[in-house]
């Protein structure tokens, strides 16, 4: 499942590839307190098992991919 998030004041947004296995519904709530100010920072851990954290005062949109495989070839 794929993660974007926008970041206030930077032009790009990051792009996070998380575990197939990664609870849906846990993640809702991880961005929902980081959007309502109740969590200081979001917390993600990609596929790699690297962990990213973003402000949550510096969240502007989060986007969540469809859960499954990933397409093959050109879209």
């Amino acid at each position: 499942m794929d993660i974007r998030i926008g970041v206030a004041d930077h032009p790009r947004e990051l792009t996070i590839e998380l575990p197939e296995d990664t609870d849906r519904d846990d993640l809702k709530a991880a961005v929902d307190a980081a959007l309502n100010g109740d969590s200081p920072t979001l917390w993600l851990t990609d596929v790699k098992g690297r962990d990213v954290g973003v402000a949550s005062s510096r969240l502007a949109w989060v986007e969540l991919g469809p859960s499954g495989s990933h397409p093959i070839g050109f879209s």
